[in-house]
């Protein structure tokens, strides 16, 4: 998979993704680079389709053998419940090799449906 139809000069690309890699925000990269803030957030969006292409086919060959899994729960410090049931908080669910990569994904709940399918997916 590779970024298509995009209207940007390739002198252009390249320094998105300098700047993509610098973790320089897309806005900023727009006003660096004098174009559109949406074509760059556009371009970024993009980058991040192929890296994710990319991962999903790695996944694949580096989950063999002993796997762990987990979920948690990311997002600020809230009054309230904490865990499963705090409001505003996103879901992520992890599979770790042993002495190897991690594989993380945001899932929208963690009902075992839902993380059997992704388990079977990868």
């Amino acid at each position: 998979m590779k970024i298509t139809r995009c209207k940007l000069s390739k002198k252009a690309q390249r320094r998105l993704l300098e700047f993509f890699t610098a973790e320089v925000t897309a806005r900023t990269a727009a006003d660096l680079l004098d174009i559109q803030p949406n074509t760059a957030a556009l371009f970024y969006h993009k980058t991040r389709l192929v890296i994710d292409y990319h991962l999903s086919l790695e996944a694949d060959e580096l989950f063999d053998g002993e796997v762990e899994l987990d979920e948690s729960y990311f997002g600020g410090v809230r009054k309230g419940k904490r865990g499963r049931g705090a409001a505003d908080k996103t879901a992520v669910f992890g599979i770790l090799k042993r002495n190897g990569k991690v594989y993380t994904i945001v899932v929208a709940d963690t009902k075992q449906t839902t993380l059997n399918l992704f388990c079977v997916r990868t």
